[in-house]
């Protein structure tokens, strides 16, 4: 479910019970990002999401800035106004407080949420193992009319 002005780039995937909501402002998905069942992404003003970023199932996210190349675990809980730097890990369950600026390649664990080590090359890799099977599992879906909407295939999909 999208609602507000929300700009879903190329290959992006939003699945069953995600809510996008944006009022006030205006909200851009970067290409490849993946939202998994049951999250719900809201902003009261403009929010900004990079591209090849993941949310878990289960995600409650009020960010206003996430840069590209970010794993939100299952379960995370980001407030609001909280800018979170490229190549960032979120562990599930962790709560990110408001108005926090997360430094580039930062692990984030815990309640509340602190910096708990630094992402490297396995990392990025394994980030990069929860979006991109998402990317080609969304384009066989829509092929086969199983996932509702055109963000999985159709580049630069706006849901107004």
């Amino acid at each position: 479910y999208l609602v507000g002005d929300i700009e879903v780039g190329a290959y992006a995937n939003i699945w069953p019970g995600v809510v996008v909501r944006c009022e006030g402002g205006r909200a851009v998905i970067g290409k490849n990002v993946c939202v998994q069942d049951n999250t719900v992404i809201h902003a009261a003003g403009d929010l900004f999401i990079g591209d090849n970023v993941a949310f878990g199932h289960g995600v409650i996210c009020h960010a206003e800035r996430i840069e590209s190349n970010v794993l939100v675990s299952s379960g995370a809980i980001i407030n609001g106004w909280v800018h979170i730097g490229e190549f960032t890990l979120i562990a599930a369950g962790a709560v990110v407080p408001e108005r926090a600026r997360i430094p580039a390649y930062s692990i984030l664990m815990g309640v509340p949420a602190q910096v708990k080590g630094q992402v490297v090359d396995r990392h990025v890799e394994m980030m990069r193992g929860v979006w991109e099977p998402y990317v080609k599992l969304g384009q066989r879906y829509k092929a086969e009319g199983h996932l509702e909407g055109q963000a999985a295939t159709d580049p630069d999909v706006s849901a107004d």
